[in-house]
């Protein structure tokens, strides 16, 4: 086999690097700060978080399906990731300025008017920074990887591609929330966005589509995927998009109330939860780069049983840490998180690197929005809404395990509940009955 850099050169790992992280990085801060930034500043509404984490995955899906076969009709990719890089920017800095006092010194509203129409305003502009961010990392970034990559070396690529998230993760919850209580959310949503936008304009001129790529499709094939012959002809990348259906349903069940679960009821300081955080991505991502390597010579499919059960392990221990002593809940969260994002990061290599390996070619950025349709929109429909649900169940009050709420935070609100952690362990479990599926697909069609 072709040594690595030979058929994926420098050039194309810059880009890669580049796009994947900065794009990870807004991505992380819409699916995690977007949710403290609203908890913290407007009102501490759990049902609000819910709402904006599924309205993002319909727009995204929408989107991703759209501009996923423009992208294919016009045959050019740079375009949409550049550009749509330098906008999404835009509305990520935007977003840093909404408060209930803009509110009421535009509108002329009361306090109680000012923090409705607020949280309003934040679930809009967090759908319009889906909107930007889906059609150029989603839909454009995404088909450009799968166009510029072969079978034989995406298990090593999707591995540092699935670790992207999770060093987003770690700067996020880590270096935000210091920067947070250094110059406030607002210049840093505002600093984020010119980071985003500048590198949309570098990716103008230094990204090349794949000179193998040709003009295909048309706005008709936004249905394309849902073919009952389509799924026929690809049953086995149908069959790991349930396989990633069910582990983002699992996952989307505990990580946009994570960040908040830790501050609140684990009582967990920035600094705390930062370590915590970090030490864990730090570790899960090295054993990770290994497992990549592996991937390409093991089965993928009989490996996604041992990555299932390794997060699910994680997950349950998470679950059992206890918010009474915090030296001990330090510990057991901390290494229960380290195996949980190991199982998370393996999970979503395989995963990745298997769709892609059975998404056909010609047919790339028309079925970007069937990924995302199992990926982003049903998982980000049914995951938080159970978790939401669990919170609502158990009902802690945030005056129950927070020592100062303060005067003008709604002390009946309640925050998330550590059985999140226990319910998205079970989910995953679910993966054991569609892998047998998924196998006999792969040795029936093989690749």
């Amino acid at each position: 086999m072709k040594k690595i850099n030979e058929l994926f050169p420098k050039s194309k790992w810059l880009i890669l690097l580049l796009f994947g992280t900065v794009g990870q990085l807004a991505w992380s801060v819409e699916n995690m700060y977007f949710n403290l930034f609203v908890f913290d500043t407007i009102a501490p509404n759990l049902d609000t978080v819910t709402l904006m984490v599924q309205l993002s995955g319909i727009t995204a899906t929408v989107v991703t399906l759209i501009a996923g076969v423009i992208s294919d009709k016009v045959g050019n990719r740079r375009s949409f990731i550049g550009w749509g890089y330098a906008v999404w920017g835009v509305t990520v800095a935007l977003f840093g300025c909404l408060s209930p006092e803009l509110v009421a010194s535009v509108f002329n509203t009361d306090a109680t008017q000012s923090i409705a129409v607020a949280l309003t305003l934040a679930i809009i502009g967090d759908c319009v920074m889906t909107l930007f961010g889906s059609t150029s990392n989603d839909a454009a970034f995404n088909a450009w990887v799968t166009d510029n990559t072969r079978s034989e070396i995406r298990g090593r690529i999707e591995s540092i591609i699935s670790i992207l998230p999770l060093i987003a993760m770690l700067i996020v919850a880590g270096g935000f929330g210091i920067l947070v209580s250094l110059v406030g959310y607002k210049w840093l949503f505002i600093g984020l966005g010119a980071v985003i936008s500048a590198v949309g304009i570098v990716g103008i001129f230094i990204i090349r589509d794949d000179p193998g790529m040709e003009r295909s499709g048309t706005l008709g094939d936004i249905l394309y995927g849902f073919r009952p012959s389509v799924i026929k002809a690809y049953a086995p990348l149908y069959l790991t998009l349930i396989v990633v259906l069910i582990y983002g349903v699992a996952t989307q069940v505990f990580m946009p109330y994570l960040i908040i679960y830790m501050k609140t009821y684990l009582g967990f300081s920035v600094i705390e939860y930062s370590v915590v955080f970090g030490a864990a991505i730090i570790l899960g991502a090295a054993v990770n780069i290994k497992l990549g390597a592996l991937s390409d010579r093991v089965s993928k499919v009989k490996l996604l049983y041992v990555a299932a059960a390794v997060m699910s392990l994680g997950l349950f221990g998470m679950y059992l840490a206890p918010a009474g002593n915090k030296t001990v809940a330090l510990l057991v969260f901390g290494i229960s998180g380290f195996v949980m994002i190991c199982g998370n990061i393996f999970l979503g290599a395989l995963t990745g690197s298997t769709v892609r390996d059975y998404t056909p070619e010609g047919a790339v950025g028309k079925l970007q929005g069937v990924r995302m349709v199992f990926s982003v929109l049903i998982p980000m429909l049914i995951g938080p809404a159970i978790g939401n649900g669990i919170n609502k169940l158990r009902g802690i009050r945030l005056e129950d395990v927070v020592e100062d709420v303060g005067a003008d935070i709604m002390t009946t609100e309640y925050c998330p509940a550590p059985e999140i952690f226990l319910v998205g362990a079970l989910v995953l479990l679910l993966i054991a009955a569609a892998v047998p599926l998924l196998d006999r697909a792969v040795r029936k069609f093989g690749k």
